[in-house]
């Protein structure tokens, strides 16, 4: 079977888009699965229904990555888009051809810092995963290259003003607050350290714009377990083939005249330019984020194992939605339409009949979680209801205290604990798991107190709360009595 490049999609008389040749617009710090299945796609869409005519340029962002990978066939990849859209299963196949090479700076540092001297370059976009922007003193101007992203673009940048080019839209991809200032804010600390100058500090802050972004899109990537049947479908073997769900956003934060160089509204893609990204940032993550930590715990305890069946039990799926609709939409400020159709789009997207996501593997650092998704849900609704609790968000904490309350042994990195006949492993920090080891036989009351206590988990919000440890009592109380999912479907009355 022969290796997918342009000559083999010739041979087999493809018919569909291809764009073979085009000037390299795009930067793209990141050759991943994610990258691939989101940014690289929109470009692909924008070059068959914009004209944006624009290539991306990969370069890996560690030593080790796909670079050879990619080169071998063309930069070429099939990419499947799959889910449920209004009720039915979509399995969408696209050869995606927006890529021009894939370049690895350790091996030829100079070629990455030959692309500042394109005058056709003009964006810059990243994913180098959370660890990625971060200052790290050690990176010296003359290495080739600097060990962290940040510097390595500092050089770049550096490199494209004593090219006396324009600057770039820097696209920040990484899920991280505000990840486009923390990314100049890096920039220019190195700028600092390297003693590059003021005119070109000037010049970063003047010539580009730092753009924080939230992307949106599960991307489960290469289908290990599927590839040589789709292969053998395919008719050529593809070693970068990619998948992802149906559903993308992505929100930018920039001005307005960044859709004039980014041609979105042509397309209909799901792309927005937007003043600040916090609305946006705050609904994903206390709507989708927030629903799963929510009920996953309960969900599991009550015999599930797979979001997906859980969106087809009614008294589990109920109570997502009544935490959804009743608890969370209520204390967000984006319009409701909005809102509600985010939700709306959330039950599809839990019910992808591709994708098999563990309630155990969502479990995993449950009590950060809980605290940066479902807690200031909680909190909001408390403050815009008279000091009145969200029962469900209630509950759900109850049902996280009976998760973990279960470890009763220690194993390794986890806290072993029982459902029915199965051994489950609780995953947290370590000073987490050593604090509910320590409370193992705690009464229901003991264990409230001092869970809801614990300020290093919560700070002090939940302590304050007035009548939350009464209440969480109380559901622990129903667990005991009723078992889970009765307690489920009781708590929806």
């Amino acid at each position: 079977m022969e290796l997918l490049s342009y000559k083999t999609l010739e041979e087999q008389k493809f018919d569909g888009y291809l764009l073979k040749e085009a000037p390299e617009k795009v930067l793209q710090f990141g050759e991943g699965n994610f990258l691939r299945a989101f940014v690289d796609y929109f470009f692909d869409r924008m070059n068959e229904e914009a004209d944006f005519n624009g290539k991306v340029c990969v370069t890996q962002p560690i030593g080790q990555g796909l670079g050879d990978m990619m080169n071998e066939q063309d930069c070429l990849y099939t990419l499947f888009l799959r889910g449920s859209e209004n009720g039915q299963k979509v399995n969408n196949k696209r050869v995606i051809s927006a890529l021009s090479r894939c370049l690895n700076p350790y091996q030829d540092y100079q070629e990455l810092l030959n692309c500042a001297k394109n005058p056709d370059l003009r964006f810059i976009v990243s994913n180098t995963t959370e660890a990625g922007i971060v200052y790290d003193p050690s990176c010296k101007k003359e290495d080739t290259p600097p060990a962290s992203f940040p510097a390595k673009l500092t050089d770049f940048l550096y490199h494209r003003y004593e090219n006396k080019l324009p600057g770039f839209i820097i696209l920040s991809c990484e899920l991280i607050d505000n990840n486009g200032a923390a990314l100049k804010k890096c920039v220019h600390q190195y700028i600092e350290q390297w003693q590059l100058g003021e005119a070109f500090a000037a010049w970063v802050d003047a010539e580009n714009i730092f753009c924080s972004t939230l992307v949106d899109r599960i991307v489960p990537g290469y289908p290990r377990n599927e590839a040589e049947q789709i292969c053998a479908e395919l008719g050529y073997k593809d070693n970068l083939i990619d998948t992802g769900e149906v559903f993308g956003f992505w929100v930018i934060e920039g001005p307005q005249s960044i859709k004039e160089e980014l041609p979105i509204e042509k397309t209909g893609l799901p792309i927005i330019v937007v003043d600040d990204v916090t609305p946006y940032k705050q609904r994903k993550v206390r709507i989708l984020n927030g629903a799963h930590t929510s009920f996953i715990m309960a969900a599991y305890l009550a015999g599930q194992d797979i979001v997906r069946d859980c969106m087809k039990d009614e008294v589990i799926h109920g109570f997502m939605n009544k935490t959804i609709y009743d608890e969370v939409i209520p204390t967000l400020d984006l319009p409701k339409d909005n809102l509600m159709q985010f939700a709306a789009d959330v039950t599809e997207r839990f019910a992808n009949p591709f994708v098999d996501h563990q309630l155990l593997s969502i479990s995993l650092n449950s009590t950060s979680k809980w605290k940066a998704r479902c807690m200031p849900s909680l909190l909001e609704y408390a403050k815009r209801n008279d000091g009145k609790l969200a029962k469900c968000m209630t509950f759900s904490f109850a049902a996280y205290l009976c998760f973990y309350h279960a470890g009763t042994k220690r194993g390794e990195g986890c806290l072993l604990a029982q459902r029915g006949e199965d051994t489950y492993e609780i995953k947290d920090d370590a000073f987490v798991l050593d604090f509910f080891f320590e409370h193992k036989d705690d009464s229901d009351e003991a264990l409230a107190k001092a869970v809801i206590a614990n300020e290093e988990f919560w700070g002090a919000d939940l302590k304050k709360l007035s009548g939350f440890e009464e209440e969480v009592v109380k559901d622990l109380a129903l667990i005991r009595e009723k078992g889970m999912y009765e307690a489920l479907r009781e708590i929806q009355k």
